[in-house]
């Protein structure tokens, strides 16, 4: 709203990059360009940017706000362009915080009952029973907790040396 260049929209590449590394079969950097290559959050931008939740948190009910006369409803200062995207609503969460120049923005999750059931989402996840012990086994060896070789004993109230190198 103020035209502070730190904002989210400017890092949002670096977390699409980064959630590509997490799932690339599910998220592709390229998707988020326009087909000139370009970073665009006005109309010409990417189809999945433009409808992605990043984008609609960073700009959400910011199509209705002018900042400026001179300018159209929804107009980007930091980018110098009116955005793409301007009339949508959130399904699944809603707005909990906005601070007065928009910096900071703080979203809260819907309750279950107004989002849509996930497959699966109830079913029990089965835990082992000890955390501690090892899965790998050498052949002929039973399961058994690990032993530390040369463990450093401690002893209260002394002071340990260290070694001179």
């Amino acid at each position: 709203m103020i035209g502070y260049s730190g904002d989210d929209i400017n890092k949002f590449l670096w977390m699409v990059r980064i959630a590509e590394g997490e799932h690339p079969k599910d998220i592709r950097e390229q998707d988020y360009f326009t087909e000139n290559g370009e970073f665009r959050v006005d109309r010409s931008g990417s189809p999945v940017l433009l409808n992605c939740l990043m984008y609609k948190l960073c700009y959400y009910r910011f199509g209705e706000l002018q900042t400026d006369f001179r300018s159209p409803p929804g107009f980007d200062r930091t980018r110098h362009v009116e955005i793409g995207n301007k009339n949508f609503d959130l399904q699944h969460v809603e707005e909990a915080y906005t601070t007065e120049h928009w910096i900071v923005r703080i979203y809260k999750v819907k309750k279950l009952a107004n989002r849509l059931q996930a497959k699966n989402a109830l079913r029990q996840v089965q835990r082992r029973k000890s955390i501690y012990s090892s899965t790998k086994k050498a052949s002929g060896q039973s399961r058994k907790p690990g032993v530390i070789l040369n463990k450093p004993q401690v002893k209260k109230g002394t002071k340990v040396s260290k070694p001179k190198a």
